[in-house]
């Protein structure tokens, strides 16, 4: 029988990966199989391995087939109950992109730690603290939540949590409709990653539901919440910031040479110059993307510049209220038909610098 339930089980035993299958498809997350005893898509078709032609142009998902893993995850209650039918050992795999689903990708694989640099990408992580018990995704991960102040998603019971058979962990959250989409990447990778040992899951990828079996074990839910939460704000802001955002902007018309803008004035004038130096060229950036439609790195300079005055407000130096009309004015004169995701990626900065003051006139 599916289950009808509004949330899963507490445990999944006695549940079976199409229980789950069918339930998560009735909530709206499509799913698609995956190959009995593993993580992987189930393979495509002899016709079309033979053909090999691109997902998009493949004719087995008009006939509802499951070719080309997540390109074929589908929400259709039938479809679903025949594929598993066809094979009750098949696992389930959800789609992310088209669920909105932002998974955090916690591993737990022994190995030598890489330099300092890779452990949070962007964050210095300074000689003189001791690194010694650091050894997975789980340090990383926390490491990233106190040095934000935030809690560690790993002990977030609001959303849901599933222990993979390794010993690592997906905590499961929902972007905001309205908000930036976010790509997936690998905590190994050199160019976009959140921290080591820690992937994302989102566009362009899958994550694996409780009740799969593979050859290590089961992927079980937590205690806890049974449904994908909020993501966090400071999440929000941590993604944006290491370049995750997926930009999707059409075409703007050619625009005129960037105007200049007064920044908001400081609560005290002897620090308003040291303020300004800092604030000025980052407001600056963002106002220049208005001249290029896409390819300038949008979202990360607009939430630079908010993370930066968030930390300058927290300290007296910007009135908040000010700050945030400044750079919603600048995001909107670059990306005028996304407001509301500009207001998101202002107040996601905004709240995540302020909780990491800045002291101008201690800078050099």
């Amino acid at each position: 029988m599916p289950v009808r339930s509004q949330s899963l089980p507490q445990r999944e035993s006695g549940r079976t990966a199409r229980d789950v299958a069918v339930w998560l498809a009735r909530k709206g997350h499509p799913v698609h199989p995956l190959a009995p005893g593993t993580k992987t898509p189930a393979p495509n078709c002899p016709e079309c391995r033979d053909r090999r032609h691109p997902p998009q142009e493949c004719p087995c998902h008009a006939l509802g087939r499951w070719c080309h893993g997540f390109h074929a995850a589908t929400t259709d209650v039938p479809t679903v109950k025949r594929w598993w039918q066809a094979e009750p050992g098949f696992g389930t795999g959800v789609s992310c992109g088209p669920a909105r689903l932002v998974a955090i990708d916690v591993d737990n694989h022994p190995g030598p730690l890489p330099d300092r640099s890779r452990l949070l990408p962007g964050i210095p992580v300074d000689d003189r603290v001791d690194l010694t018990g650091l050894r997975s995704g789980f340090d990383t991960l926390a490491l990233l939540a106190a040095y934000r102040s935030r809690p560690h998603p790993c002990e977030d019971t609001s959303t849901l949590r599933v222990r993979t058979p390794s010993g690592g962990m997906h905590v499961w959250y929902r972007a905001p409709k309205d908000g930036p989409g976010f790509r997936s990447s690998s905590g190994s990778s050199p160019k976009v990653a959140l921290a080591w040992q820690v992937d994302v899951r989102a566009v362009g990828g899958y994550i694996v539901a409780p009740a799969t079996r593979t050859a290590s074990g089961v992927y079980e839910a937590l205690p806890g919440a049974r449904l994908p939460a909020p993501l966090p704000l400071w999440l929000t802001a941590e993604l944006t910031r290491t370049g995750h955002s997926v930009e999707d902007s059409p075409a703007l018309p050619p625009g005129g040479p960037v105007a200049a803008r007064q920044l908001p004035r400081a609560r005290s004038q002897g620090r308003a110059r040291a303020a300004q130096r800092i604030l000025t060229p980052l407001v600056d950036e963002v106002r220049a993307c208005a001249t290029r439609p896409a390819g300038t790195a949008f979202s990360e300079k607009l939430n630079r510049a908010a993370f930066t005055a968030g930390g300058l407000a927290a300290t007296g130096h910007f009135d908040p209220q000010e700050c945030r009309r400044l750079l919603l004015e600048a995001a909107d004169h670059a990306r005028p038909h996304q407001p509301r995701r500009n207001r998101l990626i202002v107040e996601t900065g905004l709240c995540a610098g302020s909780n990491r003051p800045i002291h101008p006139e201690e800078r050099p």
